[in-house]
């Protein structure tokens, strides 16, 4: 299971996109851990907030990620408020590569701005709320992160080969720390 890698950042960052891409590249099988929670429940995810509650929602999506990461090699792409609970970082850490895929909060309005698929936006002010979100969970994404990626302005292509560049280049480390 050392093998999975598993994307975590804020809604925009990228983490679906880049996943299907990383996934394709290295042969692994790819997962969205929200897209499997519409698939199972057969509703959006909107929905799944609006009848539950973000707590029921939560514990969804906390069994999840407990089944996902025990695949393997998998490439998941996590929702972005996966982090919040410890249970969730702790799997993600103990078993795979966790990339923190980090955007400036510009970025992610940029790319959110028009998708009403995102119960947390759906406010007065979503650049506000991102901010705000972007404060309360970057610590927990550098915390759990064995690598943090900047998703800046480049294209995807160009990103997903510089992620396959430093795992290439930490599996190269690991293998001369333990011969």
């Amino acid at each position: 299971m050392q093998d999975n890698i598993f994307l975590v950042g804020l809604m925009g960052a990228g983490k679906t996109t880049v996943g299907r891409l990383l996934a394709k590249h290295l042969g692994y099988d790819f997962y969205d851990s929200d897209h499997e929670i519409e698939h199972r429940t057969g509703v959006r995810i909107p929905l799944i907030f609006e009848m539950e509650g973000e707590e029921g929602f939560r514990k969804r999506e906390a069994m999840i990620i407990d089944e996902l990461t025990q695949l393997g090699p998998i490439v998941l792409a996590t929702g972005g408020g996966a982090i919040l609970q410890q249970e969730n970082r702790d799997h993600l850490r103990e078993r795979g590569t966790v990339i923190y895929l980090a955007a400036k909060v510009h970025d992610l309005w940029q790319r959110t701005r028009h998708d009403r698929n995102r119960p947390l936006l759906q406010t007065e002010n979503p650049r506000a709320r991102l901010e705000q979100l972007h404060g309360q969970r970057d610590p927990l994404y550098r915390e759990v992160a064995t690598l943090v990626v900047e998703t800046g302005g480049q294209p995807v292509t160009q990103l997903v080969h510089h992620i396959e560049s430093l795992l290439n280049t930490r599996r190269t480390v690991q293998q001369h720390a333990n011969p």
